[in-house]
């Protein structure tokens, strides 16, 4: 079983690669942003719509079955690596082909030679989704910081550098490619694992029937989550989803380097108390508490500071992405939730529980995309329809659990709520500080620093349990590796 300080040590380890990469990932999007027009970016993100369904028949939900089977080996890895190679190949000539059909759809056929290159990446994800399930379940999380930072750095002056030469769209694919490419290389020489020539149809017909599942739901979530991108690509142009796309990105980021650092984490851990209800219960209330302690605000605050943030990293002609920042700051305020409460259902092995969630919430998000397209009939419309889906989709999520581990409705929101609350107060001062009419960067910083401020002076003052505990913790580290 992980003791804590190992939980600790990878949440930290995960978090700062997150972090890292993003960072880095961030400025080389501003410097992109500065370098190329809007629709070059929607070109990119049409394409993506493709690769990321596509690649969710390759990943198959077997790197999951990996992290959470107690006793997975070399011929289990091996297994998974050869059947994800394979169906990469077969997905990759059915897209390579079928390429002039997805452009014409799209209007755009100058998208044909990118979707073939850029869709070259399924292949150099089958060695990174066996690399990332052997890292996640041997709490290796430290090398995918080295990792990151290898890969990004170089492949984000690479995309810079073909931008100011006037590549274009090109810049964006070669960026990507090499990224990916990068990654792999640099998990090749730090992860101990390697492909051996050994398979099992029996070991991955195991591992698929728990993972098939997780397949199914993944595939509903990303041909849900690309939906809102293939009706504003089809409806109302490249440029419409470019900007649907930074207002996304802007929030995501935040959301990336700690959401996912802790379900990367979580997942792992909480399968090795598959059979503790009480203790998974006690890590899932913990995950939530703290992690919506911290993303709530953040979350909130990006929202007060959309318009001065575009602005000063942007310019103005990206000033239409404001209100899809505000929109998607809500959206991702609740994800903590999601996260905490699938990754305990995954951890006692009900995949089935997690397929009938992701059938029960795309029911609801469709429907509502459908409603908002017909009532807004514009491109930030779908986004307020997004907004409405996550906060519905947090009680499906939660349901399971309040008889897989007996944790209720009221506790969740009794456990989140501190955080919303406080919020709230950080976000009417900060606004009310945006009125006075002085300096934009003097006002920006200032209003970053008041909201800190606000929010953590009511949690000290308040007695709040997950600040204390984020406290404890952090003098607990700094202890631990004497400093």
């Amino acid at each position: 079983m992980p003791s804590k300080s190992t939980i600790i040590s990878s949440l930290f380890w995960k978090f700062m690669e997150r972090a890292g990469v993003q960072f880095m990932q961030f400025i080389v999007s501003i410097v992109l942003a500065r370098l190329l027009a809007p629709e070059e970016f929607g070109l990119i993100a049409l394409v993506m719509i493709v690769i990321t369904i596509a690649d969710v028949f390759v990943q198959s939900g077997l790197g999951t079955a990996l992290i959470r089977k107690k006793d997975a080996d070399d011929l289990d890895y091996s297994s998974v690596f050869y059947a994800s190679l394979t169906l990469a190949a077969a997905v990759y000539a059915i897209i390579f082909f079928a390429a002039p059909c997805i452009a014409a759809f799209f209007g755009q056929t100058g998208l044909v030679p990118v979707i073939r290159v850029l869709t070259l990446t399924l292949f150099i994800g089958v060695f990174g989704g066996i690399q990332n399930a052997y890292v996640a379940r041997h709490m290796m999380f430290k090398k995918l910081f080295y990792r990151g930072l290898a890969a990004t750095i170089p492949s984000g002056a690479l995309g810079i550098v073909l931008a100011y030469q006037g590549f274009g769209v090109w810049s964006l694919v070669f960026q990507q490619l090499t990224n990916a490419l990068l990654s792999v290389i640099a998990m090749w020489f730090t992860v101990p694992w390697r492909p051996h020539l050994q398979f099992s149809w029996n070991r991955l017909k195991a591992l698929f029937s728990f993972g098939w599942k997780l397949l199914v739901s993944s595939l509903i979530d990303n041909v849900y989550d690309k939906i809102r991108a293939l009706v504003i690509g089809k409806m109302f142009s490249s440029a419409a989803l470019a900007f649907n796309d930074r207002g996304d990105h802007f929030p995501r980021l935040l959301i990336t380097n700690i959401n996912q650092s802790i379900s990367a984490v979580l997942l792992p851990s909480l399968s090795q108390y598959q059979d503790d209800k009480p203790q998974l219960k006690k890590m899932a209330r913990r995950a939530i508490m703290t992690s919506s302690f911290v993303l709530v605000p953040m979350m909130a605050g990006l929202a007060v500071l959309a318009h001065p943030l575009v602005l000063i990293l942007l310019g103005e002609k990206w000033l239409p992405c404001v209100p899809f920042i505000q929109a998607y700051c809500f959206t991702y305020a609740v994800y903590p939730i999601h996260t905490s409460n699938l990754a305990a259902i995954n951890a006692m092995g009900r995949s089935d529980i997690f397929l009938k969630l992701e059938i029960i919430k795309k029911i609801y998000g469709f429907a509502l995309i459908i409603g908002s397209y017909l009532y807004f009939k514009t491109p930030i419309g779908l986004a307020y329809g997004t907004m409405v889906s996550a906060a519905i989709c947090t009680f499906v999520n939660a349901s399971p659990n309040k008889k897989l581990i007996n944790y209720s409705y009221f506790e969740q929101i009794k456990d989140i709520c501190p955080a919303f609350a406080l919020s709230s107060v950080m976000v009417a001062g900060m606004f009310g500080f945006s009125l006075l009419e002085i300096n934009i960067y003097l006002s920006f910083v200032l209003q970053i620093i008041l909201g800190a401020i606000i929010y953590l002076s009511l949690a000290k003052i308040l007695h709040l349990e997950c600040f204390e505990y984020i406290i404890k913790t952090v003098f607990e580290l700094r202890k631990k590796h004497g400093r």
